[in-house]
């Protein structure tokens, strides 16, 4: 009756990866926490977890919500329901596990990308039940395949149910927003429509509470409706619940079940009959569309099968072309699972386009995020990257200060105060340059956000925003040369350190000295190449010079006798010093030292042995150590949380990369492959009950020892550590990264590597490389092998790069 995999890979008692890795098949309901899948492909998007709870948008997952949810990580009872009731037994239960409940004879759920798979077996009736997200089109479909596996003809009725939010959500005070909302049956065509009249974002005069929702939803079905309700209490009834709602112990709604005066939901009642091994296909759409036309012309359109068929294969083309541009083929299978699918599905659908997860419901754009993220489409769609940088550009004050988040629809954001937000501008135009050597970027001009009560500035170039970014940062230092902390450097939770403006930064001191060093680099190539003018050539002699005082200002001040402190507080106070009685040793301090090459040669052996003494644990590198116990108003809400979570002495997973990252600069190969399988969240998903989170994706934390719940995932899904870990994997343990020059080739694999594969773009082309491990090579080279000639050097020229298609033999050892 259901087909088994192949070959199940990395399988536990909750389940396991495909064959070809491309799904996440769970093997029963109750795992330890929601196991979700993140599926958005641009503009509208879904979260739906593995018992079938789960929420709906579109643009702005906070903003706009089309469907009600309550984050609840417990009981996980808040999504959009199919019941399907036995109308001769009076016996019902779901496809998916929730919200019924009952315990079926079989269960699978199968994450993909772009769509969920429910497959069940209930009183003899198997359903299949595929929720997908066609891309470009604002609604989402649902496909049940169902089928009588009785001797007896089974009449069925078929129920569908959700409550209506239609936009900013939580809408906490609901019997306030339900006095806005309507709904209405078109009958004929299957279709429930649902609007609101206020939304609580500004009209176009600026007043707040005094605008309707600019969008339609609807819900639709393929079937012949029986009957239709808006109204909750009409199926739900009184003192009832989603497991035992009232429509399905009657077999009918009550009372009135349309119009702008009750609890507006979404239900659907339709009636099938099913001989015994018949098999039928029933749909279901749901979408926020402009107007009613658009409304009601999509949900025709999708009552069509051969309609549905083709915009599933859509669906699946487009996840392909974008998860296939990039390849490894290595002896580990977990990191070519990783590598090749998840963590780039991840990166895409759930940070850079949903901007929102199970733990985190979000929508807002954070401008050192997705300027972060967008990097992994360097090796995918450059042009992605280059069109991120443009956007957060025109998110920046004349002053060279930016939004540290902002929302889509209003373009309302939060005036930063973070010493980091405004530089990760320049990092990534930096980055984007090497991959692509598309100078052109840095004359293209984009607006500034107005400031209050100042004259609007004209519009600048890409190179004037990285500039401004730069003076800024350079700017605001303390009497010491150190640049302040404001309310936090990339730890956001050292959240008042510098509230005075006085507390201080070491890590952004090693930041911005990485960042001029190359800066310099970029304009020196610039004027070269005749981007910019031979005047901008003044400032390469001063950057130089501020990245000289950056140099010993740091090493003067911040090197605490065997690791460098984090950061000092508006009182003078330092946070990550041996001195502190708590949160002694930071993270971030000690690998961006390394890697931007301001450690001297003489403290290199103690700062590292500090990290292995004191950070590196089972779990991987903790962010700090050890967790506060007692908050500190000087410090921050990080004090705040309980020892042991998230930042507060936790594995903090986007940091942790950074010190896979770090080993490899240094060539500590094995170091850096035990990182890698620590933070690893398959090889952790191999102990599911202590894990817990899902084993497909990145976690945002893992609980440090000083938590009771040591080595706990948390806020999976949306975490910036999906793209970093990516390009780490693919930049340095892997080895081939852009630099100015060329593709430099410095693999850090493992000691039993001796052969693996890699496919990835560079220069709009597609280039294979075949890495062969030869021990006749010194240690830690290369011989970089092209139309059986060897190229001198590691580095691969961008010139060599001319074919759709290049091939390429590297000997390494």
């Amino acid at each position: 009756m259901f087909m088994k995999e192949k070959l199940e890979l990395f399988k536990t008692n909750y389940g396991y990866f495909s064959e070809d890795g491309k799904e996440f098949v769970i093997t029963r309901p109750d795992t330890p926490r929601p196991w979700s899948n993140v599926i958005c492909p641009g503009d509208y998007g879904l979260v739906i977890t593995q018992s079938g709870s789960g929420y709906s948008w579109r643009t702005h997952a906070s903003l706009n919500r089309i469907t009600r949810w309550n984050q609840d990580l417990v009981c996980d009872d808040w999504g959009k329901y199919i019941y399907i009731r036995d109308q001769e037994s009076g016996e019902f239960w779901s496809p998916t596990w929730k919200p019924v409940c009952h315990t079926p004879e079989h269960y699978e759920c199968h994450h993909g990308f772009g769509y969920t798979r429910f497959i069940s077996l209930n009183f003899s009736i198997s359903s299949e039940l595929t929720i997908f997200v066609p891309p470009k089109e604002p609604l989402e479909i649902w496909q049940l395949k169902i089928t009588n596996h009785s001797s007896q003809k089974r009449i069925l009725s078929l129920w569908s149910y959700f409550e209506w939010c239609l936009g900013e959500s939580p809408d906490s005070h609901r019997e306030f927003h339900r006095t806005f909302l309507e709904t209405e049956s078109d009958k004929d065509n299957g279709i429930l429509y649902a609007s609101k009249r206020l939304w609580t974002i500004a009209n176009a005069k600026g007043q707040h509470w005094n605008k309707s929702w600019d969008y339609l939803a609807w819900h639709g079905t393929n079937l012949r409706l029986k009957d239709s309700s808006g109204n909750k209490d009409s199926f739900i009834g009184k003192y009832h619940g989603f497991q035992n709602p009232n429509a399905l112990l009657t077999g009918s709604y009550t009372g009135k079940t349309t119009g702008k005066w009750d609890d507006s939901i979404a239900s659907l009642c339709s009636e099938i009959e099913l001989l015994p091994g018949e098999t039928k296909t029933v749909l279901w759409t749901l979408g926020a569309a402009k107007n009613k036309n658009e409304a009601r012309n999509l949900a025709l359109k999708y009552k069509e099968q051969n309609n549905v068929d083709q915009a599933f294969q859509n669906t699946i083309q487009f996840w392909q072309s974008y998860l296939e541009k990039s390849n490894v083929e290595t002896p580990d299978s977990s990191f070519n699972l990783l590598g090749n699918w998840w963590l780039k599905y991840q990166a895409l659908s759930a940070r850079i386009w949903g901007r929102t997860g199970y733990y985190q419901a979000g929508g807002a754009f954070g401008y050192r995020d997705q300027l972060q993220d967008s990097q992994i489409f360097l090796h995918l769609e450059p042009k992605r990257t280059k069109n991120q940088i443009l956007l957060h550009a025109s998110h920046q004050y004349s002053s060279g200060i930016v939004h540290h988040w902002w929302h889509p629809i209003t373009n309302d954001g939060h005036k930063s105060r973070y010493s980091d937000d405004l530089l990760w501008l320049p990092f990534v135009a930096i980055n984007y340059l090497k991959e692509t050597g598309d100078f052109s970027i840095l004359k293209e001009k984009t607006p500034f956000l107005k400031e209050e009560n100042k004259k609007e500035a004209s519009p600048a170039s890409v190179y004037q925003h990285c500039v401004l970014a730069i003076e800024n940062s350079l700017k605001r230092k303390s009497k010491r040369g150190l640049p302040l902390i404001g309310t936090g450097d990339w730890n956001d939770g050292l959240s008042v350190a510098g509230w005075e403006e006085k507390g201080e930064s070491i890590w952004v001191g090693q930041f911005l000295y990485g960042i001029l060093n190359e800066f310099c680099e970029l304009i020196a190539r610039a004027i070269k190449n005749k981007t910019l003018s031979s005047s901008e050539s003044k400032k390469i002699a001063r950057y130089k010079k501020e990245a000289e005082k950056l140099y010993e200002a740091v090493n003067k001040f911040g090197w605490d006798g065997q690791w460098y402190w984090a950061a000092s507080c508006d009182d003078g106070s330092l946070i990550g010093s041996k001195k502190s009685k708590e949160g002694k040793i930071h993270l971030n301090p000690q690998t961006w030292a390394v890697l931007n090459k301001m450690v001297p040669e003489k403290n290199l052996t103690t700062l590292l042995d500090s990290l292995e003494k004191n950070l590196y644990k089972d779990y991987g590198p903790l962010l700090l150590y050890p967790a506060y116990k007692i908050p500190d108003e000087r410090i921050g809400y990080l004090t705040r949380y309980a020892s042991g979570v998230r930042e507060n002495g936790g594995l903090y997973t986007h940091a942790g990369i950074w010190a896979i990252q770090m080993e490899c600069f240094l060539k500590r190969s094995q170091t850096a492959w035990q990182l890698f399988k620590k933070i690893s969240p398959i090889e952790r998903g191999m102990d599911p009950d202590l894990y817990m989170s899902e084993p497909y994706v990145t976690p945002g934390n893992v609980d440090g020892p000083d938590s009771p719940y040591y080595g706990r995932g948390g806020w999976t899904w949306y975490t910036g550590s999906a793209a970093w870990l990516y390009r780490i994997m693919l930049e340095w343990i892997i080895g081939i990264r852009a630099e100015w020059e060329g593709l430099k080739i410095a693999p850090c694999v493992p000691k039993d590597w001796d052969e693996f594969k890699v496919k990835r773009i560079y220069n709009g082309k597609s280039c294979a490389f075949h890495f062969k491990r030869d021990k006749n090579l010194g240690k830690n080279s290369v011989a970089i092998i092209f139309n059986d000639k060897t190229l001198p050097g590691d580095t691969l020229p961008k010139s060599i790069v001319k074919k759709a298609e290049e091939n390429f033999i590297i000997n390494f050892n």
